[in-house]
C-alpha cells in the first residue's frame, strides 16, 4: 500500500466540490423545465413544490399536486427523476409525490356546501349528446384516481343516473329532516329517479322543480366529497338558472359531439355560464369518431374537430374527446359504466386523462379559504 499522489488527492477534492455546487435554484430551473399536461403549468410555477433537500449528490424533491392522479403519478416521478439526474453533479434523486385537494372559489353571494369541496357542473345545451354518461364516467374516474366523489343527477325529468349505477333502492334518512346518499362503485349519488318508480313521468312545472333540485342537493348528507359531479339537464332553463344563483358551483365542463347543431347550443351554455360568472373548465368532445367493430374503419360520422374548434374560439381548455363505442353504450344500460367495467381498457384511460385534466384546470383556480378562517363571535361582556 502507498499513499494516493497528491495530484489524484487534488481530481476527488474537485469532484466533492463539484457535488456539493449543485444548488436548489438548479433544481429548481430543471424542474421548471416539465410541464405538467393536466395544468399546463411547471411544479414550480404551480406552486407544487413544497421542499427540496440536497445531500452532496443526492437530492430528494417533495411534490404536491392539488387534484387527483393515481394512474399517472409513476409516469410523472420516472419523467421529474430522469430530468433532475441529469443536473451536472446529482448522483441520484427521489422523487416524493402527495395529493391534496383544496376548495375552490363559487360565484359571488352564494356559500359553499357543507360537505362538498368543489362542485363540477357537466352541461350539454342541447339533448342526445351522452352528457350523462360523460358525467358518471367522469366521476368514476376522478374516484379511481383517488379522490371522494359524488354524483348528483339534477334531471328532474330525465333521471338517468339510477339505472347507470345499477341503483334499485331508496334513500333512508337517520334524523327524519335528510337523505343520506346512496353508494355505488365508491360513489356517493343521489337523484330523483330514487325516490320515484323509474317508469313514472314528473309532470311538475318550473317552480317545482327547482325546489325539488335544491332540495336533493342540500338536504342530502354529503361525506366529505372532494368532488360533486352534478349531471345538468339540456338546455339554458330552470335547473341551469337555480343552479347559477342559488348552487355553489367551482366550474363547468361542456359536452358537445362535432357537428355544427349541436355546436350552436353548446355555445349557448358556455354563454350561460359566463354571463353567471361560473368558469367553464373545459369541452369534452363526445361521438368523435366511430370505428366499426367489424373492420376497424374509422369514420367521423358527425363531422370533425367540432369539439377543439370551439375551445379555440372561447380560448378554453380542450379536455379530450370520447369515441362513438357501442361498449359505452352496453356498459351504461347495464348499470356498470366503461370506467368500472373495464378500467384498463382504451375508453376508461381516455376518461381519466379527461378527469385529471378537468380537476388540474380547477386546481389552478383561486382557492376558498373561507372554511380554515374561525368565526368571530362579539359579545357584550
Amino acid at each position: 500500500m502507498y499513499d494516493a499522489p497528491p495530484r489524484m488527492l487534488l481530481i476527488r477534492a474537485c469532484q466533492n466540490e463539484v457535488r456539493m455546487a449543485v444548488t436548489q435554484t438548479q433544481i429548481e430551473d430543471t424542474l421548471a423545465s416539465i410541464i405538467d399536461p393536466h395544468t399546463d403549468h411547471d411544479p414550480v410555477k404551480g406552486k407544487n413544490v413544497k421542499n427540496i433537500a440536497i445531500d452532496q449528490g443526492r437530492v430528494t424533491v417533495e411534490l404536491q399536486l392539488g387534484y387527483p392522479a393515481r394512474s399517472w403519478i409513476d409516469e410523472y416521478v420516472r419523467q421529474l427523476q430522469a430530468k433532475v439526474e441529469s443536473v451536472d453533479g446529482v448522483d441520484a434523486a427521489t422523487i416524493n409525490v402527495s395529493t391534496e385537494i383544496a376548495s375552490h372559489s363559487v360565484q359571488k353571494g352564494v356559500k359553499p356546501l357543507e360537505g362538498v369541496k368543489n362542485m363540477i357542473a357537466v352541461a350539454s345545451g342541447k339533448g342526445g349528446v351522452g352528457k350523462s354518461t360523460v358525467a358518471v364516467n367522469l366521476a368514476l374516474a376522478l374516484s379511481t384516481e383517488g379522490a371522494r366523489v359524488g354524483i348528483l343527477d339534477a334531471d328532474i325529468y330525465g333521471p338517468s343516473q339510477p339505472r347507470m349505477l345499477g341503483i334499485n333502492a331508496k334513500p333512508e334518512s337517520k334524523d327524519g329532516k335528510s337523505m343520506e346518499p346512496l353508494h355505488s362503485y365508491h360513489l356517493q349519488a343521489m337523484s330523483i329517479g330514487f325516490l320515484i318508480d323509474e317508469e313514472t313521468p314528473m309532470i311538475w312545472r318550473g317552480p317545482m322543480v327547482t325546489q325539488a333540485l335544491e332540495q336533493l342537493l342540500k338536504d342530502t348528507r354529503w361525506e366529505e366529497l372532494d368532488y360533486l359531479v352534478i349531471d345538468l339537464p339540456p338546455g339554458t332553463g330552470d335547473t341551469q338558472l337555480t343552479l347559477a344563483q342559488r348552487v355553489p358551483v367551482t366550474g363547468a365542463i361542456i359536452v358537445t359531439t362535432p357537428q355544427d347543431i349541436a355546436l350552436l347550443d353548446a355555445r349557448k351554455a358556455f354563454k350561460m355560464f359566463e354571463k353567471v360568472e361560473i368558469p367553464v373548465i373545459g369541452v369534452v368532445e363526445n361521438m368523435s369518431t366511430h370505428i366499426c367493430s367489424q373492420c376497424g374503419h374509422e369514420e367521423h360520422i358527425f363531422g370533425e374537430g367540432g369539439g377543439q374548434r370551439m375551445a379555440e374560439e372561447y380560448q378554453l381548455p380542450y379536455l379530450g374527446a370520447l369515441p362513438l363505442d357501442i361498449r359505452i353504450r352496453e356498459d351504461g344500460d347495464s348499470g356498470k359504466p366503461t370506467v368500472v367495467a373495464d378500467p384498463d381498457g382504451a375508453v376508461a384511460k381516455v376518461y381519466k386523462e379527461i378527469a385529471r385534466r378537468a380537476a388540474g384546470r380547477l386546481a389552478a383556480q383561486k382557492k376558498d379559504y373561507s372554511a380554515k378562517f374561525p368565526s368571530i363571535v362579539i359579545q357584550n361582556s
